[in-house]
């Protein structure tokens, strides 16, 4: 009988389980919002809490048991400094699910997982992007000059070796 067995199995074996929810909570430490589907949110809202409550006590023991969970020490040493210290005055609560629809391929429901107390920068838009790359393309150092002397100047080079080659020929 399963009475009161809380675990999700998510149609994986134990190890896979623990091993893909600690990287989903890493990506959420790092970039602040992850998206999945609803049934691996919940399972990893469950994690990221209880990640934010060892950061909130700080001591060596705790960040001990964080790294024996997400084994990542970048992520642990973000979640211990920036994190933590976000949701100090937090009693719980520490991430929302968004829900988002449907996903295209095989309509599971898609969520977003994010952080409460931290906002994300937005990504910029796709034309905010181009006009990065033309703006970098445009500079002035690269206007003055110009591609066709480059390769006179390498015909030119090449001359001045065939006349020393034929100079010694001569002597």
């Amino acid at each position: 009988m399963r009475h009161r067995k809380d675990t999700a199995k998510l149609g994986m074996k134990s190890q896979h389980r623990r091993s893909m929810l600690a990287n989903m909570v890493c990506s959420l430490i790092t970039f602040n919002r992850i998206t999945t589907t609803i049934t691996n949110a919940k399972e990893a809202r469950r994690w990221a809490d209880q990640m934010v409550t060892l950061a909130k006590k700080g001591t060596l023991h705790h960040r001990r048991q964080a790294i024996a969970f997400l084994r990542q020490k970048p992520a642990v040493k973000k979640l211990f400094t920036e994190t933590g210290k976000a949701h100090a005055d937090r009693a719980g609560g520490y991430t929302r699910i968004i829900r988002l629809g449907q996903r295209r391929g095989d309509a599971a429901e898609m969520a977003i997982l994010e952080w409460t107390g931290i906002t994300t920068a937005a990504a910029p838009a796709p034309e905010a992007k181009k006009e990065k790359k033309l703006a970098a393309k445009a500079t002035p150092e690269k206007q003055a000059e110009p591609a066709e002397p480059k390769k006179e100047e390498k015909k030119a080079k090449g001359k001045k070796k065939g006349e020393a080659k034929k100079s010694d020929e001569k002597k």
